[in-house]
């Protein structure tokens, strides 16, 4: 009952800091997106643009953590709605190289032609900007590590305060020096600044989604300790996979002519001590059907 009411608390904090976050996120977006559009500056653009990226993957995280808080009701889907929030991070991840690409395409599109953009409303805002980030990255700091949704919005955020630093320099140096490029220069660090990470929230997600085995499981290191288990003289069909972060899965079969219940036991044993918790392990005779045939070990 503790527990229970504990991982619910938690859940609502998680909500509760979500939906301040897109409330702060959303007011930033309005003032950035508004002045960039009057002073034509593409740096502030590629940062309002990613902004939006940040309030769009906020919803759909928020609508992921509440979907998998909800569950299901429908017999067909075993796991809940567990899986929407990686659904989500590829979504994210899309939208982020969507932006990125779309900002490195405007910028060439300058060179040689830079338009004059005026360096004080980019300070301005570039201030607001890191203001509003430095808040929200507080606020969801504690929580990334429990959520893929909340991990890439929160990894956005991030990235954003680097673009707001990179906006701040363009005006600083467009009021100092008058030199034109200093507004594509910074469009185009933001971009390349979002791409690698757009790209590595794309891995984690496909990863969980294409059934990998997780990083960080040695699966042939785990078959090994499993053959290790006294009187397993085989192991097959284990399969290692991760339903959401920090819920890894595992399936094996084991042949022993040893006693199933202490053979079950120990080997629940070795994938505990491997953060397998979530476990099915069926223990068999020998005539089952196998992939792995253990060295002798009792």
């Amino acid at each position: 009952m503790g527990a229970g009411h504990d991982h619910s608390h938690a859940a609502d904090t998680r909500v509760n800091r979500m939906l301040i976050a897109a409330a702060i996120l959303s007011a930033f977006f309005v003032v950035e997106l508004t002045t960039a559009l009057l002073i034509n500056s593409i740096a502030l653009l590629a940062d309002a643009g990613h902004m939006l990226t940040d309030l769009v993957a906020m919803f759909m995280g928020l609508t992921a953590v509440l979907l998998a808080r909800r569950g299901s009701s429908s017999p067909a889907r075993t796991y809940g709605w567990h899986r929407a929030e990686v659904f989500t991070a590829v979504a994210n991840a899309v939208l982020l190289l969507g932006m990125a690409a779309f900002i490195l395409y405007e910028a060439v599109q300058r060179l040689g032609d830079a338009p004059d953009v005026p360096g004080v409303p980019m300070i301005v805002v570039a201030l607001a900007g890191l203001l509003a980030n430095a808040v929200v990255v507080l606020l969801l700091r504690s929580h990334s590590k429990q959520s893929l949704a909340v991990k890439g919005a929160y990894m956005e955020v991030v990235a954003d305060t680097v673009g707001s630093i990179g906006v701040l320099i363009a005006g600083i140096v467009t009021v100092t020096t008058r030199w034109p490029y200093a507004d594509v220069v910074v469009a185009v660090f933001v971009a390349l600044w979002v791409l690698p990470r757009a790209i590595s929230l794309a891995r984690a997600a496909l990863r969980i989604l294409s059934e990998s085995s997780p990083s960080h499981i040695d699966v042939e290191e785990l078959r090994t300790a499993l053959c290790a288990v006294d009187g397993v003289t085989e192991v097959h069909d284990l399969h290692v996979w991760t339903l959401v972060p920090g819920k890894d899965m595992v399936t094996a079969h084991l042949t022993t002519t040893a006693d199933s219940a202490r053979v079950l036991d120990d080997a629940r044993a070795v994938l505990t001590a491997r953060g397998l918790d979530h476990a099915t392990v069926q223990v068999e005779p020998p005539d089952g059907a196998t992939d792995c045939k253990c060295q002798a070990n009792w």
